[in-house]
């Protein structure tokens, strides 16, 4: 099944979405929350989680560049918020240290700033649980993003290892709907590309066209007056 998460910290925006769409989950970053402004990190993750509930994943970014900072890190954001968290570590060498052992204590991973193929092998060696792969960046740095997913794809699905991956960094829609065609097993979305995709005018058209048609047969009145 395809994942799709909202790459937002604002609270309507989270309120909203959830709501409306079949969200698996919810990821941060330290650049996604300073949209918010200057907010209280772990009250402001707590109502993220009341609003998204236990059964949806919550995907909390480190700072420290160091193994044993990132490390530090992850145990305080699990304490201070619950378990269930996935740390976002970035992989880097010092990363890939800390996730080893993050993962031998059954912390939940996900490896994030992935612009290359070994990075995301490297990451799957480390038995993460999501592989972030930026994939609007890497078309910046003209590096073949959608190549990249297959033959990522292709190595886990081979080698049956847990990872997933989590294609991130979006421009447009058609960029989220070429990721997953590659295969990506979900995206992660900010949320004004949903209010773009969602919100042509076209398709509003196309129910007011219904609308009135039902109002030339039936008139103003709903199936359920029926």
């Amino acid at each position: 099944m395809i994942e799709f998460m909202i790459d937002t910290a604002n609270l309507e925006a989270i309120t909203r979405y959830v709501d409306l769409f079949p969200v698996a989950g919810v990821t941060s970053n330290p650049s996604i929350l300073e949209l918010e402004g200057k907010i209280d990190f772990f009250p402001h993750l707590r109502k993220i989680r009341e609003i998204i509930g236990p059964g949806r994943s919550l995907h909390v970014q480190v700072i420290a560049e160091d193994a044993q900072g990132i490390i530090k890190e992850s145990e305080t954001i699990l304490k201070k918020l619950d378990d269930r968290v996935f740390i976002k570590i970035p992989s880097t060498e010092e990363g890939f240290k800390a996730m080893r052992h993050l993962w031998q204590r059954g912390v939940r991973i996900t490896a994030t700033a992935v612009y290359t193929q070994i990075q995301g092998f490297m990451a799957a060696a480390c038995d993460v649980d999501y592989i972030a792969l930026y994939y609007n960046r890497m078309k910046n740095m003209d590096i073949d993003a959608d190549h990249s997913i297959r033959t990522l794809r292709n190595v886990l699905d081979r080698e049956k290892m847990g990872a997933k991956i989590l294609a991130a960094s979006f421009r447009t829609i058609r960029q989220t709907t070429d990721a997953i065609s590659s295969g990506a097993h979900g995206v992660t979305v900010p949320d004004r590309l949903l209010r773009d995709a969602f919100g042509l005018p076209i398709i509003k058209t196309a129910v007011d066209d219904f609308h009135k048609a039902w109002v030339s047969i039936q008139g103003d009145v709903s199936i359920a007056e029926l």
